[in-house]
């Protein structure tokens, strides 16, 4: 029974063991009254302590997900599945292709400090609304931090938002009409693409390359069509983790001028940036900028913002009050406290230590196991790759094998299938499940004598 405890995560080593074993009989669906291994055993098997192993066991009996037995020993207490349980059937699995941080990865001492800080001291922040713009204090943090990125804003340019989604959603709203034609990037972002489904909006791919979106096709696209807008990600693009050439990023915003495209720049996962390269929205003011605090700091908290003109902002804030009455104080308090105090900026560098060491290991396995890799990004979340050998029932008969969720071949496509490839999360390739489910998809190499 291999519990897979990760010593590097800030979660404490009890509640992995408390996690793996809820997962593992959720997974086996073992009948009532089976026997677990014995704690000696499962600390033996894992290099855990007895007493550690000993502690999930009573939490889980006091769950009521096993019993214990006079004669000492565990035996499961409860049928493992059950009508909720087999809705939630990725429960036990790796989400390899999944779009933000595992849980393993999430620091709460910080927030929880602010937390109980903004209840203590700041009773506006715990009862009221946030004002149009967002909470001043935050809106002053998120200046500070547009400023290494060359985005030189003002106070009146800034409106916070419950998440970057509420962000692009205000800007579908507000500044399209049912009929309107955009360009989106394939692959590109599947909520985007629903998002403007939703709202009745046309889409006009262009191919994202290595380097950015294919000039040449962006180019007949604007001549031909003459879109609206133009949504687009600068950095660490979702899925490809490609980044914009500064020569692709020059003519993105030329052709934009030309035949008056809006351009709308989504770069959510700027903070887990740590190389060098400009926003477009630091080359060209007139750039729609949207950001977020979820990937990297809680996605529970749902704060992100919208950078762009203050008329822009003006029209987005009045849309924002009629659907939402705001966005949350207390949640921007929180956040305004982890920026003012430094917590935020060593949290990120924390994930971008460990995502850079993280990668190169994930990218050797992928070289290992012969799969071709679209863009070696330096920085940032994704990784875009496909197995060379392997079809695709082959890789996902080999990912239910290991217990790994892939992305879904259609998620990433605004009118259909990707191909083979595969958005690969660093932060959760190292794991062992991922390392197993890539050999398992290596070509097999005969042995040296």
């Amino acid at each position: 029974m291999e519990l897979r405890i990760d010593r590097r995560a800030l979660v404490p080593v009890v509640q992995q063991i408390v996690d793996a074993l809820t997962c593992w009989i959720r997974c086996h669906d073992p009948a009532p009254g089976t026997r677990l291994l014995s704690v000696r055993k499962i600390a033996h098997i894992n290099l855990l302590s007895q007493s550690c192993v000993f502690e999930a066991c009573e939490r889980l009996v006091a769950q009521g997900v096993l019993a214990s037995r006079h004669a000492g020993g565990y035996v499961v207490a409860t049928p493992a599945s059950n009508s909720a349980e087999q809705q939630d059937a990725s429960f036990c699995q790796l989400p390899l292709g999944g779009g933000g941080l595992p849980e393993s990865w999430r620091e709460s001492d910080d927030l929880a400090y602010a937390i109980r800080e903004v209840s203590r001291t700041d009773m506006a922040g715990l009862f009221n609304y946030s004002s149009p713009l967002g909470l001043p204090a935050l809106r002053q943090q998120i200046l500070k931090g547009l400023k290494p990125l060359d985005i030189n804003v003002e106070d009146s340019q800034i409106l916070t938002t419950a998440g970057a989604s509420q962000g692009l959603d205000l800007i579908v709203r507000t500044l399209l009409k049912p009929g309107d034609c955009v360009v989106v990037e394939s692959p590109g972002y599947p909520m985007l693409f629903d998002l403007l489904r939703l709202h009745g909006v046309s889409m006009l791919e262009v191919a994202r390359t290595p380097s950015g979106p294919d000039i040449a096709a962006l180019e007949a696209l604007l001549r031909r069509w003459r879109p609206r807008g133009m949504f687009i990600n600068s950095f660490h693009h979702n899925p490809t983790g490609s980044s914009l050439a500064p020569a692709v990023a020059q003519r993105v915003l030329q052709l934009a001028r030309e035949h008056g495209v809006q351009v709308i720049e989504d770069d959510v996962y700027a903070d887990l940036n740590c190389g060098p390269g400009k926003r477009l929205a630091a080359l060209d003011d007139s750039v729609i900028y949207v950001g977020s605090y979820s990937k990297t700091l809680s996605s529970s908290l749902r704060i992100g913002f919208v950078a762009a003109s203050s008329e822009v902002i003006a029209r987005l804030a009045r849309v924002k009050m009629i659907c939402s009455m705001g966005t949350s104080g207390f949640c921007e308090s929180v956040l305004a406290r982890l920026l003012a105090n430094g917590a935020y900026r060593k949290l990120v560098q924390r994930q971008q230590q460990r995502l850079n060491r993280d990668r190169q290991a994930v990218l050797q396995l992928l070289e290992d196991a012969d799969w071709e890799v679209f863009a070696k990004p330096a920085s940032g979340l994704f990784i875009w790759a496909r197995s060379r050998v392997a079809d695709y029932d082959q890789v996902h008969r080999q990912a239910r094998r290991f217990g790994v969720l892939l992305s879904s071949t259609t998620a990433f496509g605004p009118s259909g299938p990707v191909d083979e490839w595969q958005r690969i999360n660093v932060a959760c390739a190292c794991d062992p499940r991922a390392r197993a489910f890539f050999q398992a998809t290596a070509p097999d190499r005969p042995q040296a004598f």
